[in-house]
């Protein structure tokens, strides 16, 4: 699953997410889900997410 379908994710899931200060690089950030932020359905760069460390990011891939 590649993150971009609200419906795939759920809070207290492992994911990876592209943090915006990594966006240029693509570099994974490995976190659990807290809140999902993005209100809409789809999302085609990832559905934006808050970890429980408080990072915000994109996700890029569901474990």
């Amino acid at each position: 699953m590649n993150g971009q379908n609200r419906s795939d994710i759920q809070p207290g899931m492992d994911v990876y997410v592209i943090l915006k200060k990594d966006q240029r690089t693509g570099e994974k950030t490995r976190g659990t889900v807290r809140d999902i932020l993005t209100k809409s359905s789809f999302h085609p760069h990832g559905i934006k997410v808050r970890l429980e460390d408080g990072q915000v990011g994109r996700v890029c891939d569901i474990l």
